[in-house]
């Protein structure tokens, strides 16, 4: 992962400015750089607290704080929580990433009883501990408004139960009058990478078995469990790790005039409603927004919900030190206890994680949202039972049926690093990627450059067919690939979407990836945006999402984003070649 760091203001929103206090900054590199003498004490944060932490941070070292009269200065760095939690769990690296964290924040602490359990039994002592929250936000299902009051929202109690009988209702919304509204569809993030899709699925699991505390590993194995759980995921619309990708194409969806097109409800944490509602669902702060037409609402399951409840772990590491573990522990109590600081989470959509701090807004009716609720929130199991409950997920989630589609135009045979050409290292990306499937999933190979197969810029190397008949074809398939030749790329983006439709399941995720280099330089008309952009959005019902990989530099990202766009899925950048395992690694999530 590359090294991400903060730029830490100078100014602090809570303290003012402290002329001569020890200041983290950035340097050229983006990295934070330490004042000469002090320590850097470096924090591992979720994305939707950085803003937040980082200002915090910067007031805290505006104290000119000291622990043995060692000068210490807190460091952010944005690491999302799927990604620590492997890293603490495998083993953090000291080069190519954010430091090894002396706090960790995750958005759940079901994360911290991942990576402890993960490290029991791999023999090693658990290390995510001594914790204290930050702020909290429910899981809830974000509806638009309109979908929500056809199940009679705000007063009826909805649930996941009443999700799973809509799911699986053949007249889908024609159950409630509205035919017009196609299936029920689900947005739903993969609980190996993202927090409410860990939570999503916590919460699937304890409404299946009427319970709210105490999940067992007996339940979790359940085949009536097991039912619901499957019931739930077929509404699925597709995966992935993270819910912007939702968020981004409901509102680009119905800025287009189709607001009830393409997902009926999201899995999603109850501050992206205030965000989306603002017409800023990355909750970028940005001006001159455009609010969506049909706004979401929240719908909080009547058999409880999990909270998000953004925990800071001062970790038991080997290598936290004494001093590093005061100085963090210093911090999190600044963050905590002070009510002026905690009535400041309000601004970003969350609830405090001070309970002595009241809720108000904008967790109001007015953004959809209910203060009062959740009633009852759910327990997170134990970590065993946590664990089998992630795994058992992969056997009852969607299955997909997938062409994965590679450039090997004579461009991939450049130098992507490491004495690696950029062929080789998309080479690596792909095997490794076979894993994170499953066995049932139908998984295919083409590849692309100009002229493979008579006059076709593509040559279908593997059929889609179950995982576990084409796993070893598709790696002897792809170690043999070479580079050479042009970029084929719109016809032979268009013949593998029609391939896909061809044998169209309305009861798998139907999806193409697709991983280029550069950009589409076959000869007129082949190489015309327009048209190709027209065919991929021409089908409503059989759709089939195309997931772009931006590889490389030269690689174009505005068309490779027209071409996500048009299926309403997600373009990946792997601008630095070297990065492309872990970014294929998050493509797949979406299966």
């Amino acid at each position: 992962m590359k090294r991400i760091g903060v730029v830490l203001v100078l100014c602090s929103l809570v303290s003012g400015c402290v002329e001569g206090s020890a200041r983290t900054t950035s340097g050229d590199d983006g990295t934070p750089t330490v004042p000469a003498g002090c320590r850097e004490v470096p924090a591992a944060v979720s994305s939707e607290k950085v803003t937040l932490l980082t200002d915090l941070a910067e007031a805290f070292n505006a104290t000119e704080p000291t622990f043995d009269g060692q000068c210490v200065a807190i460091t952010i760095y944005r690491v999302a929580s799927g990604r620590a939690a492997k890293l603490l769990a495998e083993g953090w690296p000291t080069e190519g990433s954010a430091p090894p964290p002396v706090l960790w924040s995750p958005a759940s602490g079901a994360w911290g009883a991942l990576v402890n359990h993960r490290l029991e039994l791999a023999g090693t002592d658990p290390i995510a501990n001594d914790s204290r929250r930050i702020m909290l936000t429910p899981l809830v299902l974000a509806m638009p408004k309109p979908m929500a009051e056809a199940m009679g929202w705000p007063e009826a109690d909805i649930g996941w139960s009443d999700i799973l009988a809509l799911a699986q209702d053949p007249e889908g919304w024609g159950a409630f009058g509205h035919p017009e509204w196609g299936p029920f569809r689900l947005g739903k993030t993969n609980p190996n990478f993202s927090t409410s899709g860990l939570s999503a699925t916590i919460a699937t699991f304890y409404a299946a078995t009427g319970k709210t505390a105490g999940l067992t590993l007996d339940d979790v194995g359940s085949a009536s469990v097991g039912a619901f759980v499957r019931g739930v995921e077929s509404a699925t619309v597709h995966y992935g790790d993270t819910t912007l990708t939702f968020l981004d194409n409901m509102l680009k969806e119905d800025l287009a005039g189709r607001p009830l097109s393409y997902a009926s409800a999201a899995a999603v944490e109850e501050v992206s409603i205030i965000a989306y509602n603002r017409g800023d669902p990355a909750d970028t702060g940005a001006e001159d927004l455009t609010p969506p037409n049909v706004p979401l609402v929240a719908i909080y399951p009547k058999e409880g919900t999990v909270f998000s409840d953004n925990p800071a772990f001062v970790l038991d590491a080997p290598w936290v030190d004494d001093i590093s573990r005061r100085a963090a522990e210093a911090f999190r109590s600044f963050v905590v206890d002070d009510p002026e600081i905690q009535a400041r989470v309000l601004e970003f959509g969350f609830r405090p994680g001070n309970p002595a701090v009241a809720v108000g807004d904008p967790i109001s009716p007015a953004n959809g949202l209910n203060p009062s609720q959740p009633e009852t929130e759910l327990q997170v199991p134990d970590p065993a039972v946590l664990a089998a409950l992630v795994d058992g997920w992969e056997t009852y989630r969607k299955t997909a049926r997938v062409i994965m589609v590679i450039d090997v135009s004579g461009s991939m045979g450049d130098l992507g690093g490491e004495g690696f050409s950029k062929l080789d290292l998309a080479k690596q990306a792909v095997a490794a990627s076979l894993d994170q499937f499953k066995s049932e999933d139908e998984v295919g190979l083409w590849v692309f450059s100009t002229s493979l197969d008579g006059d076709r810029d593509y040559l279908q190397l593997v059929p889609p067919a179950p995982l576990q008949q084409t796993k070893i074809q598709i790696r002897s398939s792809v170690d043999s690939l070479i580079a050479d030749g042009g970029t084929g790329l719109y016809d032979s983006t268009r013949a593998a979407v029609q391939a896909v439709r061809d044998g169209f399941d309305q009861t798998k995720i139907n999806a193409v990836i697709l991983l280029t280099d550069g950009k589409c330089d076959d000869d007129p008309p082949g190489c015309e945006l327009e048209p190709l952009l027209r065919f991929l959005s021409s089908s409503e019902r059989d759709v089939v999402r195309v997931f772009p990989v931006a590889y490389g530099a030269d690689a174009n990202i505005a068309e490779l984003q027209a071409i996500a766009d048009a299926t309403s899925a997600r373009l990946y950048k792997a601008t630095d070649p070297l990065t492309i395992e872990e970014v294929f690694e998050q493509v797949v999530s979406n299966f």
